[in-house]
């Protein structure tokens, strides 16, 4: 286990160049009781960058579960983005994932772990693969000058908040 985030390649099965995002936080509890923030769709509000001016559009509360669409709005850059989700996987207080519809990225899959560490903290692990639009070239390039680093920056927010939201 290592706290921290990394990008790594991935060759998709139609022959695309994905990467995958790897985050992962130890943080005090067990899945049971962490799990409960995760799934809770407004607690992104509170772990996503102001920058980002993200807020959740689908009237609450939401009843959480396998193909639940759930949208987002958000400003990347100064340009406003709509961003329309299904939950495709739910295995509570274990795991959860989340596949975009439409939006920013041409492909987003995120998937949710919680695994227990026996003494008492969880590990919760992002995994994200994702690919951008337009073709190789731009994409080599969309991805090494503004993509890892906003991601990066999403990401490493979202561990400073969790750290507060979860003190120990």
């Amino acid at each position: 286990m290592t706290d921290g985030i990394r990008f790594v390649p991935l060759r998709a099965a139609d022959g695309g160049l994905s990467r995958v995002l790897i985050a992962e936080q130890s943080l005090p509890g067990t899945p049971e009781q962490v799990f409960p923030f995760f799934s809770d769709a407004f607690n992104l509000e509170q772990i996503t960058p102001p920058w980002l001016r993200f807020s959740v559009l689908t009237p609450g509360p939401i009843d959480v579960g396998e193909g639940t669409l759930i949208d987002y709005r958000l400003r990347l850059h100064g340009v406003p983005l709509l961003w329309h989700t299904r939950i495709t996987g739910w295995d509570p207080p274990h795991r959860f994932s989340d596949e975009q519809i439409s939006g920013p990225y041409r492909v987003w899959r995120h998937l949710h772990t919680f695994e227990p560490l026996g003494d008492g903290r969880t590990l919760s692990r992002d995994a994200v693969e994702y690919r951008i639009r337009g073709g190789r070239a731009v994409q080599a390039v969309a991805q090494r000058v503004l993509v890892e680093r906003d991601l990066r920056a999403i990401f490493e927010y979202r561990r400073e908040r969790l750290a507060e939201i979860f003190p120990g």
